[in-house]
């Protein structure tokens, strides 16, 4: 049995795919991550050697991705995750042009040419506004809604507030206004929302890329529907949210060490 691995090893989670010889899916497995990267990249690892209920020496090439890449021991190479996301988004959705992924505490646009290479991205990692975690902070803490169950109330909003400010302390005091004003918590859940995705937006815009169809939604966020309908609308676009968003790089890695096996 031969089989490949794709670790990537995010900022908040950890994930491992394992394929078959012929490229399928086994697993696909996530963890939190901790402080020391090698350590949450061999518990993703492990959890997809059980899940799949196979054995360490079966996996004839690992490859990671992901901030903690470089940190994982168990691997045999690692590619910087914008490649890996490209290679398996594609993987995915042939033909896929533009990826929004946000994940826990960053978020990026990735441009793709017909081909599926990378021709321009942009990434924010250094503040937490447009990332899931400001969306944790705005929504868990301020209006007390569960991240599971977003999706549902922003689709019932029927007047989404605007949250004109991109700083996370700034949203804070606007929605703490908007809660004493008796405002809906699924229009302010909705603004916050739009909020995101109009960063985002600009930010892609600003690295000029141009937002060409297929675009595909990927990163923990993604579990969130309703935020793709909102970039639907702002981009006048259709936006595809894949149905296991969170693993695009590992998968991606994961082929790319199938690839490197073979040579």
């Amino acid at each position: 049995m031969e089989l490949f691995a794709g670790v990537d090893i995010g900022s908040t989670t950890s994930k491992c795919v394992l394929l078959d010889e012929k490229g399928e899916m086994l697993t696909f497995q996530v963890v939190m991550t901790e402080f020391d990267r090698n350590v949450s990249g061999s518990k993703a690892f492990a959890a997809a050697l059980e899940a799949a209920g196979v054995r360490e020496e079966d996996v004839k090439y690992v490859v990671s991705t992901g901030y903690g890449r470089k940190a994982y021991e168990r691997a045999d190479m690692n590619i910087p995750e914008i490649i890996a996301h490209g290679i398996g988004t594609c993987h995915m959705i042939p033909g896929t042009r533009t990826i929004i992924d946000i994940g826990g505490q960053d978020s990026k646009v990735i441009e793709l040419d017909e081909y599926g290479t990378v021709t321009r991205f942009e990434m924010n990692d250094r503040c937490a506004a447009g990332t899931g975690r400001f969306f944790e902070v705005l929504t868990h803490r301020l209006l007390g809604i569960e991240m599971s169950e977003l999706s549902d109330l922003m689709k019932q909003a029927t007047e989404p507030c605007t949250i004109s400010s991109m700083c996370t302390i700034f949203a804070e005091s606007e929605i703490i206004s908007y809660l004493s004003q008796k405002v809906p918590v699924a229009d302010i859940a909705a603004g916050t929302g739009r909020s995101i995705a109009r960063r985002i937006i600009s930010m892609g815009r600003a690295a000029q890329i141009t937002y060409k169809p297929p675009i595909v939604f990927s990163g923990g966020v993604a579990n969130n529907a309703a935020i793709a309908d909102i970039f639907a609308d702002l981009l006048g676009k259709p936006v595809k949210a894949l149905s296991l968003p969170q693993s695009t790089a590992a998968l991606g890695a994961a082929l790319k060490a199938k690839t490197e096996y073979a040579k």
